[in-house]
């Protein structure tokens, strides 16, 4: 190490705690240090304006981090909870295919067994259902498929099967 590095780490001081707590009060009001605010920061903590830039250096690239920091923990997070949500769905799928399997069993039974049922009349689809390009055929098995599904989950919601 040669004498002129020796002399300069001699004569750089570190900083009080006094010290810091106005660089980080400076710095939380701003990022970037303009050349005028670096002299004036110089002036009050009675250092060299090199060591109040390379102190603001060095606590930028902190910040960076640390923000990178949350940033990546709050992006796991809502990674964690869309795994979860999609579990979730992925088992109410296979819990609805199941019960879809369940309602065209029971249909297929009911149209073995009774292959040329009565039309179903319904409140909820009026004639004029046919004008929206299905035929009446469809339209009675959409209906018949309805109530079958009606039956099966109960009229309040609650699953009968």
């Amino acid at each position: 190490m040669d004498a002129c590095h020796f002399q300069h780490q001699k004569h750089k001081k570190r900083l009080t705690q006094d010290q810091v707590r106005l660089l980080e009060t400076s710095f939380d009001h701003g990022k970037k240090l303009e050349p005028e605010r670096k002299l004036q920061l110089a002036r009050e903590l009675g250092v060299p304006p090199r060591q109040v830039a390379i102190w603001y250096q060095n606590k930028r690239a902190r910040w960076k981090t640390q923000n990178l920091e949350l940033d990546y923990n709050v992006i796991r997070v809502r990674l964690e909870h869309a795994l979860i949500e999609k579990r979730r769905l992925e088992r109410d799928v296979i819990r609805l295919q199941g019960e879809l399997e369940k309602a065209h069993e029971m249909l297929h039974a009911l149209n073995y067994a009774n292959p040329n049922p009565p039309p179903i009349v319904s409140t909820v689809f009026s004639s004029t259902s046919c004008d929206e390009g299905g035929s009446t055929l469809e339209n009675n098995e959409e209906l018949q498929f309805e109530k079958l599904y009606e039956s099966l989950m109960g009229a309040d919601g609650s699953n009968l099967v």
